[in-house]
């Protein structure tokens, strides 16, 4: 999958991706249910894994283009 950003779009995705990590920490947190709470860590690791992808990105004045060879 490719998707083409501008630097506006991904640092709004930036900061909603942000926004729902600390989210999802915060129910990590809450949760006592051991099964629950390992899938919802699992959810996390691979948000944060995005997140450092889309970070990695240099900015530009181009279209950011990100590529994955994972489908969505």
């Amino acid at each position: 999958m490719e998707l083409m950003l501008t630097i506006e779009e991904r640092e709004l995705l930036l900061e909603i991706l942000s926004e729902r990590h600390s989210a999802l920490l915060r129910e990590i947190s809450h949760t006592d249910h051991r099964e629950f709470k390992l899938a919802l860590r699992k959810r996390e690791k691979l948000l944060e894994s995005v997140v450092d992808r889309l970070r990695v990105t240099q900015p530009a004045r181009e279209p950011v283009r990100l590529i994955t060879d994972r489908m969505l």
